[in-house]
């Protein structure tokens, strides 16, 4: 069985301090680079599951890598480097305190809250009368906070720029630069044969200017439908075939876990683990539309190691 990355613990050159986060680790090189290691953990419901997947880190470095790279003339990035298939070193800048979600359909959470009676989401007022997986006549930006720990809370534009978690004149920056990505997603996505359903941005601010951060467009951060039998499945009421992680939530919903308290993970067998990766890597060749090339998975530390030291040291600005 291939090995999957779990656990890392860095001494890089120049190392200031370590964030491990639900799926990356995040390294500050002298308060100037983040070098940000995409682990093979995989959380659902704000909660980290107890076995990684093999390739989903290596999958989800290269997918943001490619679409970092598409938007780069759309929205300054954090991206300098790849050294490593699952290593992104960047910029290091202070991320705003608030996540942009982008929706252009109503599913997943949104469609759990309308469904009990929510007609307003973020301070967006949602239509009457809609279906699961129905579009939305435009799409609309749905925030949330960014949370250290536990789960992020939605918030509206409004209660954002009251509590001066962004400016007014930046949130505004953030929203353009949201539509736009989004639109250039969609297209890449439509050239693919998938829908760009919904998906999330992270900006930061490095000497007063706002960059994207962390990864874009990956089925972590983002949900595609399969275009072809998107109509005939929304008519029916079926559910719709996607690419996302939704198919990891469902498999816990299943087995009545939703990340509350008392709730029990189910046993990740070898073979769902294994399944799993599968479709990770499924997802990576529909939506960068080419096959998926394995690292080698044996000695990954070691592997991650040499190469980001070997980045470091070559490394002017």
């Amino acid at each position: 069985m291939s090995k999957a990355l779990v656990k890392t613990n860095f001494n890089f050159p120049g190392q200031k301090n370590v964030y491990h986060g639900k799926v990356r680790d995040v390294y500050n090189i002298n308060d100037d680079l983040l070098v940000m290691v995409a682990t093979d953990r995989i959380s659902a419901f704000d909660v980290v599951l107890p076995k990684g997947i093999p390739f989903k880190g290596q999958v989800l470095n290269q997918i943001a890598a490619q679409f970092l790279n598409a938007t780069a003339h759309i929205v300054p990035n954090w991206l300098i480097a790849t050294p490593d298939p699952m290593v992104t070193v960047g910029l290091l800048c202070e991320g705003f305190r608030v996540e942009m979600i982008i929706r252009a359909y109503l599913t997943g959470s949104a469609w759990r809250e309308y469904k009990k009676g929510a007609r307003t989401l973020c301070g967006v007022q949602l239509p009457e009368g809609m279906k699961e997986n129905q579009k939305f006549p435009t799409p609309i930006i749905t925030p949330t906070t960014k949370a250290d720990e536990g789960h992020d809370e939605n918030i509206s534009k409004e209660e954002i720029i009251a509590q001066g978690l962004v400016s007014k004149e930046d949130y505004e920056q953030l929203e353009k630069y949201t539509y736009a990505l989004f639109e250039r997603g969609s297209k890449m996505a439509k050239e693919k044969g998938l829908i760009l359903v919904d998906t999330k941005y992270e900006f930061g601010k490095k000497d007063g200017k706002i960059y994207l951060i962390d990864e874009i467009h990956t089925p972590d951060s983002s949900r595609y439908f399969y275009a072809e039998g998107y109509k005939e499945n929304f008519e029916k009421g079926l559910p719709q075939k996607q690419l996302s992680k939704e198919f990891v939530r469902q498999w816990l919903i299943e087995h009545n876990f939703m990340g509350e308290p008392g709730q029990q993970v189910p046993e990740m067998t070898e073979e769902y683990v294994n399944s799993v990766s599968e479709r990770y890597i499924e997802l990576y060749e529909h939506i960068v539309g080419k096959p998926f090339e394995k690292a080698n998975s044996e000695h990954l530390n070691e592997r991650i190691e040499k190469n980001v030291k070997a980045f470091l040291a070559t490394y002017q600005r």
